[in-house]
């Protein structure tokens, strides 16, 4: 393999690393929203029950029974520290996404189908995630 094949093969692996760590972000992303969801629909029910009746709750695998005046505080500030969370995330996405977006401009990567879309596609159609043919010139 020639030491050209090599530097673009490096490139191409630097770039694909990049969009793994953004999709892992993403995938982290959505998976504390769903959280956010749980705690959300669960404190919207504990706030209809009486304060005094008794709940369960799964802590570390383990079900343990307490009131809803001692569950609802923790959950709400769960609720909050998963919000925060969510805020932090999406602005890694997004500088992960910059720093992808300056790695193909510095080294004039091309993505077959997302910055040369055929004549017949209009680019409004273009797919949201490239289907992995990239060029590297």
């Amino acid at each position: 393999m020639s030491s050209n094949s090599k530097k673009k093969a490096e490139i191409l692996n630097g770039f694909q690393a990049l969009r793994q760590e953004q999709r892992a972000l993403t995938s982290k992303l959505s998976e504390v929203e769903t959280d956010v969801n749980e705690h959300k629909m669960v404190i919207d029910t504990l706030k209809n029950v009486n304060e005094d009746r008794r709940c369960f709750r799964l802590v570390g695998g383990i079900l343990i029974e307490q009131k809803v005046k001692d569950v609802l505080p923790g959950l709400m500030t769960n609720h909050a520290k998963l919000t925060e969370v969510i805020g932090k995330l999406n602005e890694q996405v997004i500088k992960k996404g910059q720093e992808i977006n300056e790695y193909r401009e510095k080294h004039n990567i091309n993505i077959v189908g997302l910055d040369n879309p055929k004549p017949e596609e209009a680019p409004a159609a273009a797919p949201s995630e490239p289907r992995g043919n990239v060029l590297v010139s």
